[in-house]
């Protein structure tokens, strides 16, 4: 296994375990350079929504990258407020245009929203169909919003992507999801860098040579959970990446399994009013 390392989804189709996050990364320069020191160091998945509003400059790093479109892995997702039937086909073409994409290779329903995430799921079928998104699935859903959900479906999401990380770690979630056969996807992997000071991760750290933030990321692989991990810095975005040469052992992967609290760091999907 290595960075250019992929699993198959449920349609077929191959995503990167490994990507590049850029939640609250500034549009400009700021997110440019880590999308380019990303993408020039062996990354080849980058997740991005319209709600982080930085498509644009995504899409120009992409673009003057020279990398071939088709080699990399383009995730966006459509929030809450154009959730939705029209509403939704209207943001992706707002998001292709700033991404300067023809089409992405993965659209996420942002956050559950109800009955209006089954209108928005129509359009996201409705596209994939068309063959301008290449896997479609949501993010933030938990299994009674799944249970809900799916039944409504006509094409199962290929990926979940959620909160995951040592204090949350969602085995029921994560059961279901596989059992669906929905990859699941770690968003905050490494607790906003909180992971660095747990003391079980520092001492594997120090086992393995790694760094703690090394440490999560391979336990996450290791789970069988994508991980998108955001850093606009340079040696970070480099070291995030350096986790394919050593593995952990079962005893310690269950010691980190250990560290679950269900304890979250960003918003309950049960509790959010935006």
């Amino acid at each position: 296994m290595n960075i250019s390392s992929k699993v198959k989804l449920n349609n077929g189709v191959e995503m990167p375990w490994l990507g590049l996050g850029v939640f609250r990364s500034k549009d400009g320069e700021e997110v440019e350079n880590a999308v380019k020191t990303a993408l020039t160091n062996g990354y080849l998945s980058i997740d991005t929504a319209a709600i982080y509003q930085n498509e644009k400059g995504v899409g120009k790093a992409i673009k003057e990258s020279k990398i071939p479109r088709e080699d990399i892995f383009l995730t966006s997702k459509v929030w809450n407020s154009e959730q939705g039937y029209t509403t939704t086909l209207a943001a992706f073409e707002e998001s292709l245009d700033k991404l300067q994409t023809g089409y992405l290779d993965l659209y996420l329903i942002h956050w559950p929203k109800g009955k209006k995430s089954f209108e928005t799921w129509k359009a996201l079928e409705e596209l994939y169909e068309e063959g301008r998104i290449r896997a479609i699935g949501i993010s933030n859903f938990l299994v009674h919003h799944l249970e809900d959900f799916l039944p409504e479906c006509k094409i199962i999401p290929s990926v979940n992507q959620v909160e995951f990380h040592p204090e949350l770690i969602q085995p029921e979630l994560l059961e279901y999801c596989q059992n669906k056969g929905i990859q699941l996807e770690a968003w905050s992997p490494i607790m906003k860098g909180k992971v660095n000071d747990v003391p079980l991760i520092q001492e594997l750290a120090a086992k393995y040579g790694k760094t703690p933030v090394q440490i999560v990321l391979r336990w996450d692989i290791q789970k069988s959970v994508v991980t998108i991990p955001k850093s606009v810095t340079p040696e970070r975005i480099i070291s995030n990446a350096n986790i394919f040469d050593f593995e952990l052992n079962l005893k310690d992967m269950n010691k980190i399994d250990q560290l679950d609290q269900n304890k979250r760091i960003g918003f309950h999907p049960d509790q959010i009013n935006f």
